[in-house]
């Protein structure tokens, strides 16, 4: 049986912000959550990973750098090269590398992007505030490759172990639209975000979010697990389980006969975001 992982990254996990993996598995157009697992260095994620059997996962990190970008640095353009020298560079490095990148340029044209952001209406990978993305890749691509997973359209590893970018906040908007469901911030964790991820949930629950509609699937919880998505104010839970139903549309995909898991043909230096 495949193991479906979400997952909801941080580029510096702790005790007080892990990492957060949602695990679970296809059933007759149901998704069942059957775990959530926290991590609190990336070492022990990558090890998680790492065990044995067959998994199809979405990841909430970028896997790859707008080839703009890419090629004004005189960069690598094959996606292992510039991975591998993207690897070894300091955050420090990468800060001061591409705020370089976005000072030489017009204001309102500052960060390159990738042909995915459009779509599916995420960031810039080369952001490094707000949100880090940029810090996300630099910590997690090489774990993912370390851990031997395969990146369709990107990289060839395991082929029983299939990473895909995933972006929860594209499956929740197609719900709520612009409502926010989620603060790291105490003094935003408001009566309003709880009724939002109140209502994403049921949602996800019936199968109403278009995505799922479209593969006729709905997520499976336990009132205990409901109540547990409901309740974390930060969103991270919920954000891990949105990874989760991303990668059960992709293993839907799979089984159709979709030779990528359901991406679109894309620049591999790029990557692109599952289902976007």
């Amino acid at each position: 049986m495949i193991e479906l992982l979400g997952c909801d990254f941080t580029s510096a996990p702790s005790r007080r912000k892990p990492i957060t993996l949602a695990v679970g598995r296809l059933d007759r157009g149901r998704v069942l959550l059957q775990a959530v697992e926290r991590f609190d260095t990336l070492d022990a994620w990558r090890d998680r990973l790492m065990r044995p059997g067959a998994w199809v996962g979405g990841f909430d990190l970028p896997f790859g750098l707008p080839r703009e970008l890419v090629e004004t640095l005189g960069w690598p353009t094959d996606w292992l090269g510039c991975m591998t020298l993207y690897a070894g560079l300091s955050r420090e490095t990468i800060r001061q590398t591409f705020a370089a990148f976005c000072n030489a340029r017009p204001v309102g044209g500052k960060f390159a992007h990738r042909a995915t952001d459009a779509p599916a209406g995420s960031s810039s990978s080369m952001k490094w505030v707000n949100p880090p993305v940029a810090y996300m890749l630099h910590a997690g691509v090489p774990r993912l490759v370390h851990a031997g997973a395969t990146l369709p359209g990107q990289y060839a590893g395991d082929p029983q172990r299939v990473a895909l970018e995933a972006y929860p906040g594209l499956l929740a908007r197609s719900v709520l639209g612009n409502t926010s469901y989620k603060s790291d911030d105490r003094a935003r964790q408001t009566p309003d975000r709880l009724i939002a991820r109140k209502t994403l949930v049921h949602a996800l629950e019936n199968g109403q979010a278009p995505l799922l509609q479209g593969a006729g699937l709905r997520l499976k919880l336990s009132h205990a697990q409901r109540d547990g998505l409901a309740d974390d104010p930060s969103g991270d839970t919920l954000d891990a389980v949105l990874c989760l139903l991303q990668a059960a549309w992709a293993q839907t995909r799979h089984e159709a006969g979709h030779p990528r898991f359901g991406l679109p043909e894309f620049d591999p230096l790029e990557g692109w975001i599952v289902s976007a």
